[in-house]
């Protein structure tokens, strides 16, 4: 798509002459109050925004940008419209023009946009110009610094973000569900268990903030992913509500941490239990990935078969990359290799190199020579560059009493590759050395 080069006449020739609408703070799900009904050239704009027609957003948004700018045309609500229409499918220079305008007709001190252009930023991984847009406001309130944990959480910058959570309440702004619920998030992606226990603490204590189902599945989740399954499941069973997900999370959780039987247990409950609408729980991709793992971890071979095939035939779920990797994981534990070769030659997606290097890694422990061969074969051809496998295959012919085997795939990993040095600084210089370097300038005889 052509990047939108309207906006140098227009930037040349709409100066001051917009009004600014004045709008009240929002948040990520709020609408603008009913006093605020944006103009009518707006409305259209909204409606396609709502249908996800981004690009046609665009269109009309420079189609008024042709005509001479007036409050019936354009205002803050267009380039509202228009920074949230601009996303990943179109090219970084856009976001940019509209930076460029906002800044032009002077539109700075509107939380709204300014919010919006750091979400546009940082749905590009350009995170220092979506800080430096957060830097600029002038009142940062609760959705600014929000908005920005919420960056760094989605660019797996967890650390980073827990930091500014703190800052954010060095500087007396106060969160609610929604920036606790990103924190939690943050919390455990980076396993940090004493701030997660901070954070569940803190709403504890704030009795005022509205603990809605999102709030309660990041707790479940978080401390499923720090290690602390029973706390975990203390937030499940206190929960009224659940949703499928707070019914995903737990079952990955026991699932994680080889709790097999009260993973598949809790799958059970979960197809017999009803929602407030009086349905069925339908689980997802995720339920069953945990239902898979639990079945690898328990050794229960046709049970894990059975749930896979249900998937497709029972819920009409395709399964993705993840779930043949863990039938791949069940059928290996299970000592069942030809079949999981097979299994793997049938995927109807081409199978990478995690999964081959798990049979690989099978191949090992059940002394698999032959076939053990011909993964290698097959990640030579996907991976040539990984050492890894070489290594294996080597500890494989080592276990097998082949040394001589052995020695030829070491040879050839000498070959393939660099080998690592390390460096000490002596004197006046630096020397870099290599384990065995026989011929090093410095190497002395004993």
């Amino acid at each position: 798509m052509t990047h939108l080069k309207w906006f140098d006449t227009l930037l040349r020739s709409s100066a001051n002459k917009l009004v600014r609408c004045r709008m009240s703070t929002w948040h990520h799900k709020a609408e603008f109050p009913v006093s605020l009904k944006p103009p009518k050239p707006n409305e259209t704009l909204r409606k396609q925004l709502q249908r996800n027609r981004h690009t046609k957003v665009l269109q009309l948004f420079r189609s008024l940008l042709r005509k001479r700018p007036t409050f019936n045309s354009i205002d803050s609500f267009s380039l509202l419209y228009a920074l949230k229409a601009c996303n990943r499918k179109h090219s970084s220079t856009q976001g940019k023009q509209l930076h460029a305008l906002v800044i032009k007709l002077g539109y700075q001190a509107t939380v709204q946009l300014q919010t919006s252009l750091l979400k546009t930023y940082a749905e590009r991984g350009n995170l220092r110009d979506a800080h430096q847009v957060f830097d600029e406001i002038p009142s940062k309130n609760t959705i600014c610094w929000t908005s920005l944990i919420s960056a760094y959480v989605d660019n797996h910058k967890a650390g980073r973000a827990l930091q500014l959570f703190r800052l954010m309440q060095m500087n007396n702004v106060e969160p609610d569900q929604v920036t606790v619920t990103v924190a939690l998030s943050a919390c455990a992606e980076t396993g940090a268990l004493e701030m997660g226990e901070w954070i569940h603490a803190f709403v504890r204590r704030k009795r005022e903030m509205n603990r809605d189902l999102c709030l309660d599945n990041a707790l479940i989740n978080m401390y499923a992913k720090c290690g602390d399954v029973v706390a975990a499941r203390k937030v499940f069973d206190s929960m009224r509500n659940k949703d499928v997900t707070t019914w995903t999370s737990m079952i990955v959780g026991h699932a994680l941490h080889g709790q097999a039987r009260e993973a598949l247990q809790l799958f059970s409950e979960m197809n017999t239990r009803r929602d407030k609408g009086d349905y069925v729980m339908i689980p997802n991709d995720v339920t069953f990935i945990g239902v898979l793992m639990a079945c690898s971890h328990a050794g229960l071979v046709e049970e894990g078969k059975w749930h896979f095939r249900s998937m497709s035939e029972v819920y009409g779920i395709q399964p993705r990359e993840a779930h043949f990797g863990c039938m791949v994981d069940l059928l290996c534990r299970g000592g069942h290799l030809r079949e999981s070769y097979d299994f793997i030659m049938e995927m109807p997606v081409p199978p990478n190199a995690v999964v081959w290097r798990t049979l690989l890694g099978a191949c090992g422990v059940h002394g698999e020579l032959e076939l053990a061969a011909e993964v290698r074969h097959k990640l030579l051809e996907l991976d040539p560059g990984y050492v890894g496998d070489s290594v294996a295959m080597s500890n494989i012919y080592a276990n097998k009493g082949m040394w001589n085997e052995k020695i030829v795939v070491r040879n050839q990993i000498k070959q393939s590759r660099a080998p690592g040095c390390s460096s000490i600084e002596g004197g006046s210089g630096v020397s870099e050395f290599v384990t065995s370097d026989d011929d090093h300038p410095l190497m002395t005889d004993k």
